[in-house]
């Protein structure tokens, strides 16, 4: 069973920046892909961004330029560095990891609660 432990949520006036972390629990194996997804209060849980073992990313398109994701392999940890935060950027951020054979599984953070006042 892999934990992902996530930190670096908090409140932040508009336009600052916070820096998300997530850990995975000590394995053998690495995860395929490392994401950061939120949720908004009534809305649907939608991807950040998405990075893969290799270091290919994706973002969403209104989180282009602002938010980076990363990652260390060795560590078993992604980050999220977000950038010119926006009040519609308040949500709660969470970690997912994707891992091949043989885990076969998907696996997801408890959630960080990330606050941006106007």
């Amino acid at each position: 069973q892999v934990q992902l432990v996530e930190s670096g949520g908090g409140l932040v006036q508009a336009g600052g920046s916070l820096r998300l972390s997530c850990a995975a629990s000590a394995s053998i194996f690495r995860p395929n892909a490392m994401a950061w997804y939120r949720q908004a209060p009534g809305k649907q849980r939608e991807l950040v961004a998405i990075i893969t073992k290799s270091g290919s990313t994706s973002y969403a398109d209104s989180m282009k330029g602002r938010f980076a994701i990363s990652r260390d392999n060795a560590k078993n940890t992604v980050y999220l560095q977000m950038n010119s935060l926006e009040p519609e950027d308040t949500a709660v951020y969470y970690c997912n990891a994707i891992y091949g054979s043989p885990l076969n599984s998907a696996y997801w953070g408890q959630g960080t609660q990330v606050t941006v006042s106007s």
